[in-house]
């Protein structure tokens, strides 16, 4: 079964549950990313390999269904202002917008390597605005915020690598998520 076919069988499944069950599994993936994403600043040394699992979140309702993927992607960052605003800046330009990213590309794209460029231009943009729009020091104190050419493309290699990552962890599951509904 293709890519696409995974995605439509996942999706007609999601949307011939009740709404109230829809929300309710909306609502239950949001609090994940919004905990994974807290992680990262709450729990020590561990909480930096589990932030990045804010992302898994977000690409599961966005394959479920585009409006959802949105909808979880506002709920976690309301929820990251709420919580932990010190957290905010990062998750939307970072792993929520991979997350949709990814999950967008599912729906419309076939071939897994453009699923992963359209993932890492989400995520190169994220950071690309992060790092040059707002002057916020994504990548720490080494990386010049001044525009460099260089830069870009380092940063584009890397998102490129770190959407590959996510892409195949996405495939693995979807096939296995897919398989359980039939």
């Amino acid at each position: 079964m293709s890519v696409s076919e995974d995605v439509k069988s996942l999706h007609r499944t999601f949307k011939d549950m009740p709404k109230t069950k829809r929300i309710v599994i909306g609502s239950i993936l949001s609090s994940l990313a919004t905990l994974f994403h807290i992680a990262g600043g709450a729990i020590p040394i561990a909480g930096y390999f589990l932030s990045p699992l804010a992302t898994a979140p977000v690409i599961l309702c966005t394959i479920f269904s585009k409006s959802l993927g949105l909808a979880a992607y506002m709920v976690t960052i309301i929820s990251l202002f709420i919580l932990m605003p010190s957290e905010l800046i990062i998750f939307p330009f970072t792993t929520g917008l991979l997350g949709l990213g990814i999950g967008l590309a599912l729906h419309f794209i076939e071939r897994r390597i453009n699923i992963i460029v359209c993932g890492a231009f989400f995520l190169s943009m994220g950071i690309l605005i992060l790092l040059y729009g707002i002057q916020f020091p994504v990548l720490g104190p080494a990386i010049s915020q001044t525009f460099h050419i260089p830069t870009v493309v380092l940063i584009f290699l890397f998102s490129i690598f770190y959407s590959w990552i996510w892409v195949v962890i996405s495939l693995a599951s979807l096939r296995r998520l897919a398989g359980s509904f039939r």
